[in-house]
C-alpha cells in the first residue's frame, strides 16, 4: 500500500511529532502488551495461521460448490462483513455457488425474499457466530436449520452445515458437537472486526472461488513491511495523516473509491475504525462515498458543506482490461475529443480533477494507491487498515480491540422481548415509549 498525504493539508512535523507515540503504538502491537493486547492475535496471523484448518477449509469449500448451488452465511457485523467485502470486490468465480448473507438483520421481508429465492436450489448454509446467542444470527439460523432438514433430512442437513465458532464453548459449539456439524475456529485472540482472515472470512471467500492463498499472501507481505517501524512505513503514515487531521477538526472521514465493487470494503472499514475508535465521544465517524456516482449527490456537500470533512481515496491503478470511447459521426454529444481515449484515462482524470476541486474546497485528501483488484492487493490492503486502526486507536488514546457501548442496544432489545430478569428493566422501557 502506498498513502501519498500531499493533498492533506498536514504541516511538516504530522509524523515526525507522532513518531515516539508511533513507535510506543507499534511495540504494543508487536507485544500484545498495550489496551486490549489479548485481542491482537491478528498481528501475526498472515504466518501463524493453522494450516491444517486452512486446508481443511479449502476441502469444505471445494464440498459446497460441488453439491450447492448457494451459500448461505448467516452472521452479523464482524462475522460476515469481511467476507462480503472480499467477495464483492473481487468477484465470485462464475462457476461458484451464490453466496447470500444473513442473519445480519431482522427485516422479515428481506429474508422472506431469500428463502423465496433459494426454492428449487440445493444450499448450504455457513453460520458464523462466537457464542451462538447474537439474536439476529441465533434466530435466523433457527429457520434455515428447519428449511435444511425438512428439505435433507436431519443427516442431509448436517452434511450441509458448518459452524464457524468458539473452539471449546458456546450454544453454537454445542449444538455443532451435538449435531456433527463440521467446525471451524473463531480464535479467543482475534476480535470479529480483525477476523476476515480467520475461517470467519476464508470459508465464504474460498466457497466464492476466490483463492485464499493468494489472499493470505497479500497479507503476509503486506505484514513483513509494516513490521518496520519509522517514517516509510505506510500504516505508520495514514495513522498519523489521520490524528493530525482529527486534531485540527476534522470530524468525518469519507473512505472514497470509484469502483462500485468496493462498496462493502467500505461497510467492513466503517465497523473497524467505528468499533475500534468511537470510545469517550472521541475519534471520526467513518462515512463512505461511491465516486463518481456519488459526485452527483453528495458532492455539493463535500465541496461547500460544513468543513468537518477529511477524504481518503483508494485507487487501484490498473483495471482488467481496456474499453475505448469510439468517434460518433454526428458527435451530438460534443464528446469526440475522447474518441479514441480510455475510458480509464477518463477516469483517471476525473479523480485528479475531483481531488484538486475538494482539496481547494477545504478537504484534505489522503491517497491510498494498490496495483490491481486482485485477491493479493485485497490481503495487503485489509491488513494495512488492520495495523493501521491499532496504531491509530493508541494514538487516540484508546483501546482499539473492545465495543463496550455495543450492549447499550440488545439491554434494552432484550428487556422489551420479555428476557426472563429484565422485568423491571422492560417497565421501565415501556413508560419511555
Amino acid at each position: 500500500m502506498l498513502v501519498n498525504t500531499t493533498y492533506a493539508a498536514l504541516g511538516p512535523d504530522f509524523l515526525t511529532g507522532r513518531a515516539g507515540a508511533l513507535e510506543n503504538a507499534h511495540q504494543m502491537l508487536r507485544r500484545g502488551d498495550g489496551p486490549g493486547g489479548e485481542f491482537t492475535g491478528w498481528v501475526d496471523l498472515p504466518e501463524t495461521y493453522d494450516r491444517e484448518e486452512f486446508s481443511r477449509i479449502q476441502a469444505a469449500a471445494r464440498r459446497i460448490r460441488e453439491k450447492s448451488q448457494a451459500l448461505v452465511v448467516i452472521g452479523i457485523g464482524g462475522s460476515y462483513l469481511g467476507a462480503r467485502a472480499a467477495i464483492e470486490l473481487l468477484g465470485a468465480d462464475s462457476a461458484a455457488p451464490r453466496i447470500c448473507f444473513a442473519g445480519n438483520g431482522l427485516s422479515t421481508d428481506a429474508l422472506l425474499e431469500l428463502l423465496e429465492s433459494l426454492e428449487g436450489q440445493d444450499f448450504s448454509v455457513n453460520v458464523i457466530s462466537k457464542s451462538g446467542t447474537t439474536t439476529e444470527p441465533a434466530v435466523t439460523f433457527r429457520i434455515f436449520k428447519k428449511l435444511l432438514e425438512e428439505r435433507y433430512g436431519r443427516e442431509g442437513a448436517r452434511q450441509r452445515i458448518y459452524a464457524t465458532t468458539d473452539k471449546a464453548r458456546g450454544a453454537l459449539k454445542s449444538m455443532a458437537d451435538k449435531e456433527g456439524y463440521e467446525c471451524f475456529v473463531v480464535p479467543d485472540e482475534i476480535g470479529g472486526r480483525y477476523s476476515v482472515l480467520t475461517a470467519v472470512g476464508l470459508l465464504p471467500i474460498a466457497a466464492a472461488g476466490i483463492s485464499i492463498e493468494d489472499l493470505m499472501a497479500g497479507a503476509a507481505a503486506e505484514r513483513e513491511r509494516l513490521l518496520v517501524p519509522g517514517s516509510d512505513n505506510a500504516a505508520w503514515q495514514y495513522a498519523a495523516a489521520r490524528n493530525a487531521l482529527y486534531e485540527s477538526g476534522k470530524r468525518v472521514e469519507l473512505l472514497a473509491c470509484y469502483e462500485p465493487s468496493f462498496r462493502f470494503f467500505a461497510e467492513w472499514w466503517k465497523q473497524l475504525y467505528g468499533e475500534s475508535e468511537g470510545k469517550g465521544h472521541r475519534g471520526l465517524f467513518p462515512a463512505s462515498v461511491e465516486f463518481t456516482a456519488d459526485l452527483h449527490s453528495m458532492g455539493q456537500y463535500i465541496q461547500d458543506g460544513e468543513r468537518i470533512l477529511l477524504e481518503t481515496v483508494v485507487r487501484f491503478e490498473q483495471p482488467r482490461g481496456q474499453l475505448y470511447i469510439p468517434e460518433d459521426p454526428e458527435d451530438l454529444d460534443g464528446l469526440n475529443f475522447l474518441a479514441g481515449k480510455s475510458l480509464a484515462f477518463v477516469a483517471e482524470q476525473a479523480i485528479n480533477g475531483t481531488r484538486l476541486a475538494h482539496v481547494d474546497g477545504g478537504v484534505p485528501n489522503l491517497v491510498l494507491t494498490l496495483p490491481r483488484r486482485d485477491a493479493r492487493s485485497v490481503g495487503e490492503m485489509i491488513y494495512f487498515f488492520e495495523f493501521a486502526c491499532g496504531l491509530s486507536g493508541y494514538l487516540l488514546g484508546v483501546n482499539p480491540f473492545d465495543q463496550p457501548g455495543v450492549e447499550a442496544y440488545k439491554q434494552n432489545m432484550f428487556a422489551l422481548l420479555g428476557k426472563p430478569g429484565s422485568e423491571a428493566r422492560r417497565e421501565e422501557l415501556l413508560k419511555r415509549i
